[in-house]
């Protein structure tokens, strides 16, 4: 039996922020346990929020780029709920008036461009972190996480496959890195995704019992988790058993989704508005102002690129897809005409360099300008290619690619005086490649020309060499 699959996704963003979202703590990653909380985050009485400013306008920014209809009233309710890693007994959220609706983010596919619709964004405060460790009888909790600004970006339910899904994560992540609105670190908790899976039986009209699945912390991980979810859901129907609402968590291990608690029905939060926290209105004037000077985002980059580089969608994607290697390519481009070349290195050979030493473009010593002189020099013919390779590493550390090619004799012969009389050396000594030439053997062109780089100890321009060899052999065979 065939199945329509049914995907949604919420994902809880943590704010890029220097103070939380209603009070002057510190948001900080990775400080010591409970060193970045203070009284309001933990609810003393007597104590009253304060609206993160930066924390607006980051939202605000968030629904620009994802095309929401941003609503300028801001309006805060509590969610009641109590739980050890909520300090307050209640969460301050928007449930009933969000910043954003209605918007949307398009999706590669293989079937082409994708859209996915976006329900709402609203605005909220993290909750803390809790530790189970094993072997104790109780849970330790780290409060620093409580208050951190978030913004819930909701879906509609548009996606129908985990590839779909993995996509849709990763274009959300880059345009919200792209920004400056998130860090999105999934691996450190600041991007977390809820993801909603149902099927049905193919042309129904109603969705399926959906089963939720919590705090996926990777894209692979949400591929991985959806896959196997709609296996499972797939089995218990074609077995005849039912589907029931669950919450389920992915166990990175088996590669599977394990139980965490079945849905009896909707939860009664007793949600209301928050008293202490006061509408605010925010002025259209404001909101222009804040569109008007967002960074640029990864589809008007692209453009750009494709307009002022001339460069191939596949080298644009790969550019494009770390930031900072792209701004890296941007400042090397500034002393370069050769903007294939410069891509070509910057996207293999510096590339292979960061990835074996684990460090990224902005933590290395590399210089835009010598990487455009590197570039500079196979164009003119002073390196080859081979000799190029052997720079980067120097260059990697800082140092200038053309003084060490002088201090380490790697200068490209292009002399075609020098290149003629190897030619006529390596020919003289070696007649039985002559005669296999002659028969049509093709391997032995390309062994005269090894035998030239070798005499030239890799110096002679490989180019010159095999078109100078090809026009001895002719003289020499007529």
């Amino acid at each position: 039996m065939e199945y329509d699959v049914t995907i949604g996704i919420e994902i809880h963003c943590q704010l890029k922020t220097a103070t939380k979202m209603f009070s002057g703590a510190s948001c900080s990653y990775g400080r010591k346990a409970n060193t970045c909380v203070n009284e309001i985050d933990l609810g003393h009485p007597g104590t009253l929020p304060a609206v993160n400013m930066e924390a607006v306008k980051k939202a605000i920014e968030a629904c620009t780029a994802l095309h929401l209809t941003i609503d300028p009233l801001v309006k805060f309710d509590r969610k009641n709920y109590y739980y050890s890693d909520l300090p307050k007994g209640y969460q301050i959220t928007q449930q009933f008036h969000p910043i954003g609706r209605n918007g949307y983010i398009m999706i590669d596919t293989p079937e082409g461009k994708k859209k996915i619709r976006i329900n709402r964004i609203h605005m909220e405060e993290d909750t803390a972190k809790q530790f189970h460790v094993k072997g104790l009888d109780e849970s330790l909790i780290d409060y620093n996480r409580a208050g951190t600004p978030l913004i819930e970006i909701v879906t509609e339910p548009d996606m129908t496959s985990g590839q779909e899904a993995q996509a849709y994560v990763e274009a959300l992540r880059q345009t919200l890195y792209y920004i400056g609105v998130s860090d999105v670190k999934m691996e450190e908790g600041s991007m977390r995704c809820d993801v909603n899976v149902s099927i049905a039986p193919k042309g129904s009209k109603e969705l399926g019992v959906k089963n939720e699945i919590k705090n996926m912390n990777s894209i692979a991980n949400i591929g991985y988790a959806i896959d196997y979810e709609v296996e499972r859901q797939k089995k218990i129907l074609e077995e005849g058993g039912v589907i029931y609402q669950e919450t389920r968590r992915f166990d990175d291990a088996t590669k599977t989704t394990v139980l965490m608690r079945r849905k009896e029905g909707s939860v009664d939060y007793k949600f209301y508005p928050d008293a202490n926290i006061p509408p605010i209105r925010l002025s259209s004037e404001w909101i222009a102002d804040i569109q008007k000077n967002m960074m640029e985002l990864p589809d008007e980059r692209k453009a750009r690129y494709e307009k002022e580089y001339g460069l191939s969608e596949h080298d644009i994607h790969i550019l494009i897809a770390n930031k900072e290697l792209s701004e890296f390519y941007e400042q090397v481009m500034k002393f370069s005409k050769d903007s294939k070349g410069v891509c070509n290195w910057l996207l293999s050979d510096v590339s292979g360099y960061l990835n074996k030493h684990e460090i990224a473009i902005e933590d290395c010593k590399l210089e835009p300008s010598h990487l455009a002189k590197l570039v500079a020099m196979i164009d003119e013919g002073k390196v080859s290619n081979s000799q190029a390779k052997q720079l980067i590493d120097p260059m990697m550390e800082g140092n200038d690619p053309e003084v060490v090619a002088e201090e380490k004799g790697l200068k490209q012969v292009s002399d075609a005086g020098a290149i003629e009389a190897m030619v006529k050396e390596v020919l003289d000594e070696n007649p039985q490649a002559i005669e296999d030439f002659a028969a049509g053997k093709g391997r032995a062109m390309g062994f005269l020309v090894g035998q030239l780089m070798k005499k030239s100890k890799g110096q002679a321009n490989p180019a010159m060499a095999s078109k100078m060899i090809q026009e001895e052999l002719k003289r020499r065979i007529q």
